[in-house]
């Protein structure tokens, strides 16, 4: 019933741009804290940008000015844009929803973006 779902992922040159997509179901989506998490070949998984439901943004210090993270409450949709892509941020991303107190968690399958020349 639940649903992450994640989409935008792709090859880009880097400097590029890419914006991914969360559609989520089966949640009250404005009670969720939403984030995009990262996980390279050999690296553990990191957290790159959070939300609240409230509009209250946070992110890795990778990232910071380069992407930002975004929400459409009345779309049940997360997104996380990313401009002046590296090749250090290729990876697997994965869009995470969890309630403010931690009670409840769900995760969508993942998007590959690869940055390359």
């Amino acid at each position: 019933q639940v649903q992450l779902v994640e989409s935008g992922g792709g090859l880009v040159q880097p400097g590029g741009s890419l914006r991914l997509s969360c559609a989520t179901s089966g949640i009250n989506f404005s009670f969720y804290v939403m984030g995009w998490y990262r996980q390279a070949p050999g690296k553990q998984r990191e957290m790159v940008a959070t939300i609240t439901g409230g509009g209250r943004t946070n992110y890795v210090d990778s990232v910071k000015g380069r992407f930002t993270i975004s929400r459409d409450n009345a779309k049940n949709t997360g997104y996380l844009k990313m401009n002046s892509l590296k090749p250090e941020d290729t990876a697997v991303y994965y869009c995470k929803a969890v309630t403010v107190l931690g009670e409840r968690q769900y995760w969508g399958q993942g998007t590959q973006v690869t940055v390359s020349s």
